[in-house]
């Protein structure tokens, strides 16, 4: 099996020190990693974002994964992130994260 990419590795590390109940946008991940852009972190996770808390990493809307929104949902609830509650107007009637609420800014110490 071929190595992970170096980048990769770093955006699965930040991935997984989110804590439970807290996320980063993936313009976050890459500002903190100070490399990067969000569509290169969004590639990481498509990829290879599977064996980490990948519901932790979201758009900057806090917009659910579209075609992971139930698993998302799931573990969101599970671990109390805070989200919105849509509206009946609102397409496919999905919650969206709280952004002000859930960001967590990485606490300080970059890898």
């Amino acid at each position: 099996m071929d190595a992970l990419p170096e980048y990769a590795e770093r955006v699965l590390e930040v991935a997984e020190r989110i804590p439970p109940g807290r996320v980063m946008t993936y313009g976050d991940v890459a500002e903190w990693l100070d490399e990067g852009g969000p569509r290169q972190v969004g590639r990481v996770m498509a990829l290879y974002g599977g064996g980490v808390p990948w519901w932790r990493v979201v758009r900057a809307d806090g917009a659910l994964l579209p075609g992971h929104e139930l698993r998302a949902l799931r573990h969101y609830r599970a671990e109390g992130t805070p989200l919105r509650e849509a509206t009946a107007a609102a397409e496919g009637h999905t919650p969206r994260i709280d952004m002000k609420r859930a960001r967590w800014d990485g606490g300080g110490t970059h890898i």
